[in-house]
């Protein structure tokens, strides 16, 4: 069995290049991309922990297809298999930035205390998790777990810290999800919204600590990260887009795969060495990539599902259920997208099945809405991973998460509705 994940690990590896060969070079390979992340979901099925979610997603697919077949309803097979192949690409990809080592600042925490070394933790988090995602979060969650044990203030910092770069880094896989689903995006509009509300995020958690009469803010001990760990989110940044101002019509998500590859490998090679570099590479692939088999499973089935769907709504040919999809359309979608997360409904299963009825609409307001209810089902839901991870880590009870965040959940709402009240008015 260790064979079959090693063999899985290195298919899904080649799924990544071919992926980005077939993106620049020859289109016709994506399918074949495709064809080996499947390969390797067969491989890794039975080493799932949790299948439920998986087996039935699955299962009504086959379901759905046969009702399309039955009825001579189109079936795009070669979408089946490539629906999700970017997105996965980019989640494999940022992965291997993990291996580029971490400064950490000791000494920083003695000096830095109360609102300063709060406010400087909080971004610390949001801006290197905005690239490396919960991979910097635990670095600095486990330095503040050992200090002292987590007050509320520290798990209302991390959760929406973190959370709050799904609303706008196109280095979060909800980023990716939005560009797929709403292809058509003005990736400008959307960076500027996300950033706006991610600072209000901000400032809405900064001024519930400060006023909190239970916590004493000037005693906050934080974990701010040194100056030399931004270089890497801002290199990579950088080249994503500058590449993108040069190349306006290359996918942004498959930059970012393939520059995180590139500073990866050429990271390592100049501190450690040919020899060394390939060495934490391959251990990378033969043991790492195998553990991402959950995200993967869901993704690949999550796209399935919303194929089945849309060859059932195209067959159909069902109206759109808004007349106009303007800010109140979005309002109330965003509403629903977050009510599902609650109950445990992931994001791109939501995704998947809701952009199968609004192909028309415009894929900006779209795009936004899906990761305004993206970000907030992930700071505050029992059943994020963000959440689940912070609970089983660090032994924190998931439904004490979700009660610190709901009411912040309730004010970032409304101020997503105004901020879409605001946006349908400038787009028309």
């Amino acid at each position: 069995m260790k064979k079959l994940i090693q063999l899985s690990g290195i298919l899904i590896f080649l799924s990544v290049i071919l992926t980005l060969y077939s993106y620049f070079i020859e289109l016709k390979y994506l399918v074949y991309a495709g064809m080996l992340l499947w390969f390797s979901f067969f491989i890794l099925f039975f080493t799932l922990n949790k299948k439920k979610m998986i087996i039935i997603l699955f299962i009504l697919s086959i379901i759905l297809f046969g009702v399309s077949y039955v009825n001579s309803y189109a079936i795009d097979i070669k979408k089946i298999l490539t629906i999700n192949q970017y997105l996965i690409t980019l989640l494999i990809s940022i992965s291997f930035l993990r291996l580029i080592p971490v400064t950490k600042s000791d000494n920083y925490t003695i000096q830095a205390k109360g609102k300063k070394s709060f406010v400087l933790t909080y971004f610390s988090v949001f801006i290197f998790s905005s690239v490396i995602n919960i991979s910097a979060l635990i670095l600095i969650a486990d330095k503040l777990f050992e200090k002292r044990s987590f007050f509320d203030s520290k798990i209302k910092l991390l959760t929406r810290s973190f959370a709050s770069n799904a609303y706008w880094s196109p280095f979060f896989v909800s980023f990716a999800a939005a560009s797929i689903y709403a292809p058509s995006l003005n990736i400008y509009l959307v960076l500027l919204s996300g950033l706006t509300l991610a600072m209000v995020a901000f400032f809405l958690t900064y001024y519930e600590v400060i006023k909190n009469e239970h916590v004493n803010i000037d005693n906050f001990i934080g974990y701010p990260l040194t100056f030399s760990n931004f270089i890497l989110p801002c290199l990579l940044a950088f080249l994503v887009l500058l590449t993108h101002f040069l190349y306006f019509d290359a996918k942004v998500i498959v930059l970012i795969s393939l520059f995180s590859l590139i500073i990866s490998f050429g990271y390592l090679i100049i501190k450690e060495g040919i020899f060394q570099t390939k060495n934490r590479h391959i251990s990378h692939i033969a043991k790492e990539l195998p553990k991402m088999k959950g995200e993967i499973s869901l993704f690949l089935v999550a796209g399935m599902f919303g194929v089945s769907v849309s060859s059932i709504l195209m067959g159909l040919n069902l109206p759109l259920p808004f007349d106009t999809f303007d800010w109140m359309g979005a309002s109330v979608l965003l509403l629903v997208f977050i009510v599902l997360g609650f109950i445990g409904i992931h994001p791109i299963i939501t995704i998947a099945i809701i952009s199968q009825y609004l192909t028309q609409v415009n894929n900006t307001l779209l795009a936004v809405t899906f990761l305004m209810g993206w970000a907030t089902t992930v700071s505050t839901s029992p059943f994020s991973g963000l959440n689940l991870t912070m609970a089983s880590k660090y032994n924190i009870d998931s439904k004490k998460i979700f009660h610190l965040n709901i009411w912040y959940s309730l004010k970032i709402y409304f101020v997503s509705v105004f901020l879409l009240y605001v946006l349908s008015k400038y787009l028309n």
